[in-house]
């Protein structure tokens, strides 16, 4: 655990994205580049209306690893990737509600750092999740496919692609192997070229929309 010291002036930040109930692979790969010193630190995850599950409580040991010391944490509720006209999961999330009560999360986070003097005032964060995490449950070799036919290759499934797996020249090329499935690319592609045909995809986003009707709010700890 960090020592107390005195606090610092800055303030880290740290969120993910959830996928399956943990954080994502490529996510912490980035993170890892970095390292702190012992500042304090507000961690949150982004889901998609269904469970966040040990993601969160994965983030805050993640953060202790990173050297950082987490005192706040927020789930919030993002549009889930597989949302669409036939399956709607968090349509429009984050949306003008959730935008408000996060502003007044962070009037929250800034008055308990008024009140503060030294990091060792800060009680160990808590946060929901087990120990050792959830395994992950991964669909490998699958991701959105191209209709040429409709297809105009202007280039934006590639430049939206976060993991640079859409190659496009004569035709539209997916790396399957690097593909994380956020669906960035069926949801900005204008000519609706971009679809996921994947049948257990497809079913998943079934059951996951029927199971999420319900709105659901963010989570907060501190």
């Amino acid at each position: 655990m960090p020592k107390p010291v005195e606090m610092h002036a800055e303030l880290v930040l740290i969120g993910v994205p959830v996928y399956g109930g943990r954080l994502s692979v490529d996510a912490i790969s980035r993170l890892r580049r970095f390292r702190g010193n012992y500042a304090p630190a507000v961690i949150a995850v982004v889901y998609e209306s269904k469970a966040y599950e040990d993601a969160l409580l994965e983030l805050g040991d993640f953060a202790l690893e990173m050297g950082v010391r987490p005192f706040a944490a927020r789930a919030f509720i993002g549009e889930h990737s597989y949302s669409n006209n036939a399956t709607p999961i968090a349509v429009g999330r984050p949306d003008l509600e959730d935008l408000t009560k996060a502003k007044e999360f962070g009037r929250k986070i800034h008055e308990k750092i008024r009140n503060m003097q030294r990091l060792g005032d800060m009680p160990a964060l808590q946060v929901p999740g087990n120990f050792p995490y959830k395994e992950r449950g991964l669909l490998s070799d699958i991701s959105p496919v191209t209709q040429e036919a409709a297809c105009v290759k202007c280039g934006m499934c590639a430049s939206v692609c976060p993991m640079a797996a859409i190659t496009v020249r004569n035709t539209v090329v997916t790396d399957r192997s690097v593909c994380i499935r956020c669906c960035a690319c069926i949801k900005n592609c204008s000519t609706g070229a971009r679809r996921m045909e994947d049948l257990r995809i497809r079913q998943m986003a079934e059951r996951v929309s029927l199971n999420c009707l319900k709105r659901k709010e963010p989570e907060t700890y501190m």
